[in-house]
């Protein structure tokens, strides 16, 4: 007796296919959703970058797209940009920052990402870390940056924790013409 012979046994085939191909689908689909950076900007980052490599050799990536994370620890408002300070959390296998294993005192740093306010969450106050996609630039004179901290312009921005659905910001400008400065920090 041959299993699958009959009308039973080529629709449990049929069936059984379906299932399979629906499975692939959906696995493809979550592949692809569930990505943390999108690929374009995986193939414009340099590879290996660091909060140490960048802060030592600053001008030998200005211009270039780089990944960092990090945690806000200050934002300012000035015209139509934002202004994120950032203390940094190097990022693992799949981009998203943690703590150091090892305190690594020099990845301990600091950073400043300019983001352009149009369409930035307001719940980007809530996440608990940030991975950062970003162009390397200088610090504009005046800027609370000025020589001492990297500076990005930011591409792409993903949220970590705070319990929203808003955790992903995209650049939809060139951020070489978007860059203003900070409002000067206020004394006491």
């Amino acid at each position: 007796m041959s299993s699958g012979a009959g009308p039973l046994g080529s629709a449990c085939a049929r069936l059984g296919r379906g299932r399979v191909v629906l499975t692939l689908i959906a696995a493809a689909l979550a592949a692809g959703c569930g990505q943390t950076i999108p690929a374009k900007y995986l193939k414009q980052a340099e590879p290996g970058v660091t909060l140490t490599v960048l802060a030592s050799r600053p001008e030998a990536y200005r211009g270039k797209v780089v990944l960092l994370g990090g945690v806000v620890v200050e934002h300012r408002e000035a015209g139509a940009q934002v202004w994120l300070h950032m203390k940094n959390r190097p990022l693992d296998e799949d981009y998203e920052p943690h703590l150091p294993i090892a305190q690594i005192p020099s990845e301990a740093g600091y950073y400043w990402v300019a983001v352009p306010s149009k369409n930035l969450p307001k719940t980007y106050r809530n996440w608990a870390q940030v991975t950062v996609v970003g162009r390397v630039a200088a610090a504009p004179a005046g800027s609370p940056a000025s020589g001492r901290e990297p500076v990005l312009h930011a591409l792409f921005l993903r949220g970590w924790g705070g319990d929203s659905e808003e955790s992903i910001w995209e650049q939809t400008m060139d951020a070489h013409y978007l860059l203003e400065r900070p409002p000067a920090t206020r004394e006491n």
